[in-house]
């Protein structure tokens, strides 16, 4: 069995991410909560707009769990503290505007634990980085929901207190926080774009992009015990990465794409998985190592280069949005599971 990066640090991220994802299915909840409690046309209207953005970023969510390539539970204290909230939010025992309240800290609760895991990956890898790099769209989506959520909660604590509406112009000055924010995030945030979830050729190109990082980090290293760890990482992506495409994707674009490119591409990942094989043989101590790892890199590239050029052009001709998002979330499925089989599934404990 390969030993991997799976150390303590990263286990820890992987639990961190998985409690996000039940956090984020928790607020989805929590809005459509909202929607029955007999809000305005308005406030109603964003809180529809803020379930597009949440159903979206938790498949964000879920494409970096895949790229990070650990899968893991929450912690049990989160699910104690879901379980609780929902029953909370649920019941009659809040009014209206402590629910909004509640539902504004547990977005707050979303994005420091988001930019925790960001500062986190920092100090664990570059490969790590690279995984967890879409988070950083939802945490800046997040922010702007808490703004959106304050104008709300003086509209409804106004309300409540006086029976009144409050004085019109609140809205303005959310309005003036949101450009603010968006003004330090950029293009990060993804509220305007009519995407509901990255396509296969995104997180296709992340899985690439990720694993010629770590081979970078592994040919740079003299630690015979990094090497060994690196390629551990490199065995368990690739392998997941591969059969996840040969399951989903190459039989999706082969009567488009046609049967002798297709075919190229299994016979590629034939001979990698054999490489991948011949490698683990090795010690890593090995001048062979190193060597045998250059070859695979280099014939990597060749595939890569195929499907990010050729297939992804066939895919864009031939796929509409709606189908090319659909075969990302059959691919991300696929690749969850094989993780789950490859056992780098982490405790909930930590």
């Amino acid at each position: 069995m390969v030993t991997t990066l799976d150390d303590t640090k990263r286990n820890a991220i992987a639990v961190k991410l998985a409690s996000l994802k039940a956090l984020q299915q928790l607020v989805i909840e929590n809005e459509q909560s909202l929607l029955t409690q007999g809000l305005d046309a308005e406030i109603a209207d964003r809180i529809r707009n803020f379930i597009k953005d949440d159903e979206k970023n938790l498949g964000v969510l879920e494409t970096v769990i895949g790229q990070y390539g650990i899968q893991a539970e929450p912690k049990k204290n989160v699910t104690q503290f879901i379980e609780k909230a929902r029953e909370l939010f649920k019941g009659s025992e809040l009014s209206l505007y402590e629910k909004v309240s509640q539902h504004e800290l547990l977005k707050h609760q979303l994005v420091m634990s988001g930019l925790i895991v960001h500062k986190a990956a920092q100090k664990v890898g570059a490969d790590i980085l690279l995984a967890i790099a879409p988070l950083n769209t939802i945490n800046f989506e997040n922010r702007a929901h808490q703004e959106q959520l304050k104008g709300i909660l003086e509209i409804l604590g106004v309300r409540e207190l006086t029976g009144q509406d409050a004085d019109q112009g609140i809205w303005a000055r959310v309005q003036d926080a949101m450009a603010a924010v968006s003004g330090v995030v950029g293009s990060a945030v993804t509220q305007n774009s009519d995407k509901k979830d990255l396509n296969i050729q995104d997180v296709i190109r992340l899985d690439h992009n990720k694993v010629n990082t770590l081979f970078t980090e592994l040919l740079q290293s003299n630690d015979p015990q990094k090497i060994q760890e690196y390629f551990g990482q490199i065995y368990k992506d690739l392998s997941a990465h591969a059969e996840a495409e040969e399951e989903v994707v190459y039989p999706r674009v082969r009567p488009f794409y046609g049967q002798d490119n297709t075919q190229e591409l299994f016979d590629e990942q034939a001979h990698a998985k054999q490489a991948l094989e011949e490698i683990k043989a090795l010690s890593p101590s090995s001048p062979q190592f190193k060597e045998k790892v250059k070859e695979l890199l280099a014939a990597l590239g060749d595939h890569i280069r195929q499907e990010e050029s050729t297939m992804f052009a066939a895919i864009r001709n031939n796929l509409t949005t709606e189908q090319t998002e659909q075969l990302a979330t059959e691919f991300k499925a696929a690749k969850t599971r094989i993780q789950e089989k490859l056992g780098v599934v982490s405790e909930s404990n930590v």
